[in-house]
């Protein structure tokens, strides 16, 4: 017998397999949604685009007589800021609009073209799946939205300055008016409190009636509320729901510091204080967890139609 041939080769070692983490599962899953739903950044994108190029152009016939007009009239100087507010505006507006799309289309999407059946197969939980899913409206869409709003806002005022120095203006009153720095941390403050946690349930319903619904998910997402509604009205003569309703989707604009140049600067802290104290929040935040936990266990028993 050869000895050779029972030892073992001293170069073969034992690999260990390469263990994955947790975080690691949920950066790919959340990386596989951004390609599945590229319009979680081309939307916002495109809309700054847009606006940009029409503000390139307005601003370079207008802004230097309307610099001069606000020399000369105090009052006139608020105006000037109003185009940044509304190209701000108009960016958080698109990028909400995508949030909504995607939570209501996100898990009935995977039953439609049975690619369920495919994510089952991985090595991959319901829970974890759901989480990766609401990462997307609750975390990625504000990030994204907040830096294309910041660069857009960059590049309006570095062309202000542009046009208003070759027209032999000074940019520092635009500059002043405008406050930066503080109203990009009122900007932070805008996206965390309105855009992430006072809409929280609104995200976390539109998600649950995506896994729960087989089709017409827009129908039964909407339609409830209309018919609790009307139902109040009629029986009681009462809108205690419409007005719930309404302060959900805009008390939060008016409490948080979400007023000033591009949309967000900063009010009191009484307002501040008021928001963070609101009853209703918290209770919209317990919400959306309950909804998140009630979809993770619909998915968990859900196959293709």
């Amino acid at each position: 017998m050869n000895p050779e041939a029972n030892a073992a080769p001293e170069n073969m070692t034992a690999t260990p397999a390469r263990t994955v983490t947790q975080m690691q599962t949920f950066y790919w899953s959340v990386r596989r949604e951004l390609w599945e739903y590229r319009s979680v950044y081309v939307a916002p994108l495109a809309v700054a685009a847009v606006y940009l190029v029409a503000f390139l152009i307005s601003s370079s016939i207008r802004l230097p007589n309307q610099m001069r007009a606000a020399l000369a009239d105090a009052d006139k100087m608020k105006h000037l800021v109003v185009s940044y507010e509304f190209g701000a505006a108009a960016i958080l507006l698109a990028a909400m609009i995508v949030q909504l799309y995607y939570c209501l289309d996100s898990l009935q999407s995977e039953r439609r073209d049975r690619s369920i059946l495919f994510w089952k197969s991985m090595p991959v939980s319901d829970a974890m799946t759901v989480l990766s899913k609401a990462a997307i409206p609750f975390a990625v869409l504000p990030a994204v939205g907040f830096c294309i709003v910041l660069a857009t806002g960059l590049a309006m005022i570095l062309w202000s300055s542009v046009v208003l120095l070759v027209h032999g203006l000074s940019p520092a009153p635009l500059f002043t008016q405008l406050s930066l720095f503080d109203n990009a941390l009122g900007l932070l403050n805008h996206m965390l409190t309105v855009h992430i946690l006072w809409y929280a349930p609104l995200y976390a319903w539109l998600m649950f009636v995506s896994a729960w619904s087989k089709r017409a998910a827009l129908l039964w997402a909407v339609l409830p509320w209309f018919a609790v509604g009307i139902f109040e009205k009629i029986v009681f003569n009462t809108s205690y729901f419409a007005h719930w309703i309404q302060m959900r989707f805009v008390g939060g604009m008016n409490d948080s510091a979400s007023t000033g140049t591009m949309g967000t600067g900063g009010e009191s802290h009484e307002m501040a204080w008021q928001f963070w104290t609101t009853p209703g929040l918290w209770l919209g935040l317990a919400v959306a967890v309950c909804l998140l936990a009630a979809t993770v266990r619909i998915r968990r028993s859900r196959e293709a139609n």
